[in-house]
């Protein structure tokens, strides 16, 4: 992953604008993802196939429950102003009217009603920490962590109920196990078949 630094103080106003400006026209090689974390523009390489393969399993299992209205979207830019964070997650559930109604590449991250990470071996500490506080400050009822790195295993950790930039553990396991998706969702999410990344 390379980086260019910003400036790490919490953007606001123009600081903001010049931030989301330079990610907007930083030139990265196709299928890299671009991302502000704590005001510091970074690019990560395309993800592994075992990667995309968990994402497109749990994308089909989100359809399957989700309403008509939402949408599950793999490259939708949501942006945390007050952590200078402009994250692409790997799936969010949003509200259609949401993206549809924003200009631009980006929507405000609390409009999502769940976000999906998968970690890869590069940002793996960035979707644990950085990018869980983020989404908890930004108020995403809902983030689902599949981390084919973690020490002791592939796992699977579904947080809610954000306070402040800290959320509280829902369920959690191993990959082969069941993870339940509260409502809006009702969802037990099947990893038997998450390959290993």
């Amino acid at each position: 992953m390379s980086a260019l630094t910003v400036d790490h103080a919490m953007a606001s106003g123009h600081e903001w604008d010049g931030l989301v400006r330079i990610w907007e026209e930083t030139d990265a090689p196709e299928g890299c993802k671009v991302e502000i974390l704590e005001g510091i523009v970074t690019v990560a390489p395309p993800p592994s196939n075992a990667h995309n393969d968990i994402a497109e399993l749990v994308h089909r299992s989100l359809y399957e429950v989700i309403p008509k209205d939402w949408g599950v979207y793999q490259t939708l830019g949501t942006a945390v102003p007050s952590r200078s964070g402009l994250y692409i997650p790997d799936l969010a559930v949003t509200p259609r009217q949401v993206v549809r109604a924003e200009p631009g590449n980006h929507v405000p991250a609390a409009a999502a009603e769940l976000i999906v990470e998968i970690t890869s071996k590069s940002n793996a500490a960035n979707d644990r920490i950085k990018k869980a506080a983020g989404y908890a400050q930004a108020g995403v009822p809902l983030y689902l962590l599949i981390d084919g790195w973690a020490p002791g295993g592939p796992t699977i950790t579904l947080y809610g109920e954000p306070f402040g930039n800290v959320y509280r553990v829902l369920d959690a396991g191993k990959f082969g196990d069941h993870i339940q998706l509260p409502e809006p969702f009702g969802l037990a999410l099947d990893t038997s078949e998450f390959p290993d990344t």
